[in-house]
């Protein structure tokens, strides 16, 4: 197994999602993370997931079905996932920031949405109930997503929130980085 951000993302997820949960994926992307879930949750579990961009839906929703596997794929900001759930119902809740790779350039992830999107999520999220994010930065998208994001996470209350995020120390060229968050019990 390739250690990288991706990687620890999966492993994390396939130690706290069992059957039957109820899944978020808040940037889908090209569905990848979608699929875990979905196979993480099962049949009896449900899962939503995000993307404001068509190409990223139309390719998520082909990939589930080429896996048999069904989500409700839906073409909106991850910032107004309150419109699709209930609060603290969500087992888990996935986000990529950054920008759909293969995709245009110019489109990605922006400060504004993205922390309306990460407060929007744990409130989604029961007691018990897990958030992972990958972080990219750097190239066009730059760094400030990036820096509000890790401000904005160090407000959290430490009384509800256990807040992991992880730096690549020895790796070059801006590597994503892994933020992992467990809501109390």
């Amino acid at each position: 197994m390739q250690l990288n951000t991706l990687s620890m993302v999966h492993e994390f997820l396939k130690q706290h999602v069992a059957p039957g949960a109820f899944c978020i994926d808040a940037t889908a992307g090209k569905g990848r993370d979608t699929a875990l879930l979905c196979r993480l949750a099962g049949d009896t579990g449900r899962v939503l997931a995000f993307d404001i961009q068509e190409k990223a839906v139309t390719q998520t929703k082909a990939l589930l079905a080429a896996e048999g596997l069904a989500a409700d794929v839906i073409l909106d900001s991850h910032a107004h996932m309150e419109r699709y759930a209930a609060p603290e119902t969500a087992d888990c809740v996935v986000f990529n920031f950054g920008r759909l790779p293969g995709g245009d350039p110019s489109v990605f992830t922006q400060v504004k949405s993205s922390v309306a999107a990460i407060d929007a999520g744990l409130r989604l999220l029961k007691h018990g109930g897990v958030m992972a994010i990958a972080l990219y930065y750097g190239k066009e998208n730059g760094y400030t997503e990036r820096d509000a994001v890790l401000e904005h996470l160090k407000t959290l209350d430490d009384h509800r929130f256990s807040v992991l995020c992880c730096d690549w120390a020895n790796r070059r060229n801006d590597p994503p980085m892994p933020i992992f968050i467990w809501k109390e019990r």
